[in-house]
C-alpha cells in the first residue's frame, strides 16, 4: 500500500493538480476569512467553514476524478489488479493519497483561528473542532468521488457525475421539502427508493434472486404498513432522507457551537460504504 500511496501522491504534484486544489481551496477560504472575520469581526472561524462547504462540488471532482478512471483509460489498472497486493491496498492507498492533499488546506487553516485571536476574542476549540468536522466531510466528498471514478474510463465523466452528486447533497436539506407527506405519495417514493438500491444492488452482484427478493420484501413492506397503519408512512420518506444531511455537524458548529455525534458518525459510516463499494467494483473488474 506505502507504494501505491507514493506513487498516487506524487502524481498529483507531477501534474500540478495538488498545487492547484491546495491553491484554490486557501485563496477562496481566505476571501471569506478577509471578510467575514477581519472585516466584519466575526469571532468565529467555524462560520467561514459553514460558509464555503459549496466548494466541495468544485474542489473534489478535480482531486478525484482520475483516481481510477485514468487507469482504465490508458490501461495501466491491468498492472494493479494483476499485482500480488489486497484489493484494500489499492483502493485505500489511492484513497489516503487524496486525504493527504486535503489535509494541507486543513493544516493551513489552523492558522487563521489564531489571527483571529491576535485581533480580539477567539474561540480556537470550537474552530479547530469546525476544522476537524470540516476535514471528515470531505473526507466522505473523495470518497463518494472516488467510487465515481470506478465507475467509468473517462475522467470527465467521472468529474461530471461527481459534481452532479455532490451538488445534490449540497441541496438536500431544501429538496427535502418537495417530497410527499401523504401515505400514498410515500409509499410510492419508498418504492422508487428501493428500486433505484436494488437496482445498484444487482449491477455489483449481477444474481437477479437476490434482487427481486429485496425489491419484494420493500413492497410488501409499503403494502402492509399501508393497510394496518397509513399514518406512519405519512412524512416518513422526509424524515428518512432527511438524516442523510452530510453537512449538518458543521452546521451545528456554526450555528449553536455544538457538535451533532450522530451527523459525524454517519458521515464517517457514509465514507466507509463508498470506500466498500469502490472496492466491490474494483474486484468485479478484476475477475473480469
Amino acid at each position: 500500500m506505502r507504494a501505491i500511496y507514493r506513487r498516487e501522491l506524487q502524481s498529483f504534484f507531477h501534474t500540478m493538480v495538488g498545487y492547484v486544489f491546495i491553491a484554490f481551496l486557501v485563496a477562496f477560504t481566505g476571501i471569506y476569512f478577509m471578510v467575514f472575520n477581519l472585516n466584519y469581526g466575526y469571532p468565529y472561524f467555524s462560520y467561514v467553514l459553514s460558509s464555503i462547504h459549496f466548494v466541495f462540488m468544485i474542489a473534489v471532482p478535480v482531486l478525484t476524478m482520475r483516481s481510477f478512471a485514468e487507469d482504465r483509460k490508458n490501461k495501466t489498472d491491468q498492472m494493479l489488479l494483476t499485482a500480488p497486493v489486497g484489493l484494500w491496498k489499492i483502493v485505500f492507498g489511492k484513497y489516503l493519497a487524496m486525504v493527504s492533499v486535503f489535509a494541507v488546506p486543513c493544516v493551513i487553516y489552523l492558522l487563521f483561528p489564531l489571527i483571529i485571536m491576535t485581533q480580539g476574542t477567539a474561540y480556537i476549540a470550537v474552530d479547530y473542532l469546525s476544522i476537524l468536522v470540516f476535514f471528515i466531510i470531505g473526507c466522505v466528498y473523495i470518497a463518494i468521488g472516488m467510487f465515481l471514478s470506478s465507475l467509468t474510463e473517462s475522467p470527465v465523466i467521472a468529474a461530471i457525475s461527481a459534481f452532479g452528486v455532490l451538488l445534490l447533497f449540497y441541496l438536500w436539506s431544501g429538496l427535502m421539502d418537495f417530497l410527499p407527506g401523504s401515505a400514498a405519495g410515500n409509499a410510492a417514493g419508498i418504492l422508487i427508493l428501493a428500486t433505484v438500491l436494488v437496482a445498484g444492488i444487482y449491477q455489483m452482484t449481477k444474481n437477479w434472486l437476490i434482487a427481486a427478493a429485496l425489491e419484494a420484501a420493500a413492497a410488501a413492506a409499503c403494502a402492509v404498513t399501508g393497510l394496518a397503519k397509513p399514518s406512519l408512512l405519512e412524512g416518513l420518506l422526509a424524515s428518512l432522507l432527511g438524516r442523510f444531511s452530510l453537512t449538518d455537524a458543521l452546521t451545528g458548529i456554526a450555528a449553536n457551537s455544538l457538535l451533532d455525534v450522530s451527523s459525524l458518525i454517519l458521515d464517517v459510516s457514509l465514507a466507509g460504504l463508498f470506500l466498500f463499494m469502490t472496492m466491490q467494483m474494483i474486484q468485479k473488474r478484476r475477475w473480469s
